[in-house]
């Protein structure tokens, strides 16, 4: 694998991000961004994009908890379509029901003020949506 695999957590109010290593063993979290609009999250995310050798982007895909599609999940891959477009890079889309949750579970007792705690639930939830999808994929892969 070359490059680094950016991993979005898209909210209404914030984007959850995570990066792996260029060699995609391990995700780290970068810092939350507050949206500000489809056109100017776009151009934020490519910046980042071309900045950090992205080479791919998993987005979370907000299904309802019987698999079906969500509201949230249409415009999810309308907004996903469209920085494919923009970056010319691949975008892959990974279940992410139970991140948010996990995320929650993992901060509790954790210390994080209550101001910094969705935001960093939004980055946490990235981080483990893209440690899934880098393990997923070595296992593909028999490594």
């Amino acid at each position: 694998m070359v490059g680094r695999i950016l991993a979005l957590d898209l909210g209404k109010k914030r984007i959850g991000l995570a990066i792996s290593d260029e060699l995609g063993i391990t995700a780290q979290g970068l810092e939350t961004v507050e949206r500000r609009g489809r056109r100017d999250d776009i151009e934020d995310l490519r910046k980042l994009i071309s900045l950090r050798g992205v080479t791919k982007i998993v987005v979370g895909d907000p299904l309802h908890m019987n698999g079906d599609s969500s509201r949230q999940g249409d415009y999810t891959r309308e907004f996903a379509g469209e920085l494919e477009r923009k970056t010319g890079l691949p975008v892959e889309f990974r279940d992410e029901r139970w991140t948010s949750r996990e995320a929650e579970r993992t901060l509790r007792g954790s210390g994080v003020a209550n101001g910094k705690r969705k935001a960093t639930i939004d980055r946490l939830s990235a981080v483990l949506l893209l440690q899934s999808y880098l393990d997923s994929a070595r296992m593909e892969h028999g490594q």
